[in-house]
């Protein structure tokens, strides 16, 4: 199977086959990251930008660790050192560096659609590394890896997500993603940071937590967006760790071989006590692990390396 997608800009636009065919070739690159060197000349030459509008440490590091451990040369740009500040447009900022012909582009933005916007305008490909509250299609294919690779399968598991729903871009593109991928997704939250026709989404809403993650196979904790509410949704952080925290008590509730993620960062003690983020149950460093492992893989495929390999098949 060929590869041909030019850009990585959500989860709705891959089809179930493009996704397997990602996670299989990320399961590759995987091993690459465990050698004594770890670097390959599979992208020798090509360069990749590094666009991100909004502050980044898990996203932005492995999209630059990827590239280098590809041996792509890579540069960040970052909206305080462009002249995005001295008034530039941002589809004039996307064409001077296109003048520059690099052939991929990793844009994070504030805006919903901002990177839909420069692919249409450009001819390097435009991976989306998280787009207002829209889309974060890596982490989320990262987050099928990750689970996958822990319970060999996706299909028919439960995945429970809990948190602030409304304001996630990860929340929107699991719930696509692993839907997509035969799962069931139950997701809760506070009324107040659960999003108008959630279940057009193709996920169920559950009543409180604890049925949200009873039973559950994969137990998906999401951070309190403070920075996109404008105002306080939830009188304070005490009464929103006891009613939809995860702590011991509601990790009882489901499988005895659920596993525990995050993306990032944590607010440890108000989503999520910390002996849970620590314990035998949490694999969300694995999925910074799988994070370089899986955006090696995104490279690869849109800069060619899929294609290439169809060719001469």
């Amino acid at each position: 199977m060929a590869f041909t997608k030019k850009d990585i800009l959500d989860i709705d636009s891959l089809s179930v086959e493009e996704i397997s065919m990602i996670l299989n070739t990320a399961e590759g690159m995987k091993e690459i990251s465990q050698r004594p060197v770890k670097k390959v000349p599979t992208l020798r030459g090509k360069t990749i930008v590094l666009f991100f509008q909004e502050p980044s440490t898990r996203t932005r590091l492995s999209f630059d660790v990827a590239a280098k451990r590809l041996s792509a040369d890579s540069l960040a740009i970052s909206k305080s050192s462009s002249s995005m500040v001295k008034g530039e447009t941002l589809v004039d900022t996307a064409k001077n560096l296109e003048a520059m012909s690099p052939d991929v582009i990793v844009m994070r933005h504030s805006s919903s659609g901002a990177p839909h916007l420069i692919a249409k305008r450009v001819k390097a490909s435009v991976i989306n590394a998280g787009d207002g509250i829209h889309a974060h299609p890596s982490q989320a294919l990262l987050d099928l890896m990750s689970v996958k690779e822990k319970k060999g399968r996706i299909e028919g598991l439960k995945i429970a997500i809990t948190g602030d729903i409304s304001h996630s871009r990860v929340a929107r593109s699991d719930i696509a993603g692993f839907t997509k991928m035969g799962a069931e997704v139950v997701v809760s939250a506070p009324l107040t940071m659960i999003p108008k026709g959630i279940k057009a989404l193709g996920c169920k809403l559950a009543d409180d937590m604890e049925s949200c993650v009873e039973n559950a196979d994969v137990i998906m904790m999401l951070r309190i967006q403070k920075e996109r509410q404008g105002a306080m949704l939830f009188p304070g952080e005490r009464e929103y760790a006891s009613l939809f925290g995860l702590n011991r008590k509601r990790l009882n509730l489901a499988k005895k071989d659920v596993v525990v993620m995050h993306p990032g960062p944590l607010n440890r003690g108000v989503e999520i006590d910390s002996d849970i983020a620590d314990g035998k149950y949490s694999i969300i460093l694995n999925q910074v692990t799988n994070g370089v492992a899986l955006r090696m893989a995104l490279f690869y495929l849109v800069a060619g390396g899929g294609k290439r390999n169809a060719d001469k098949a």
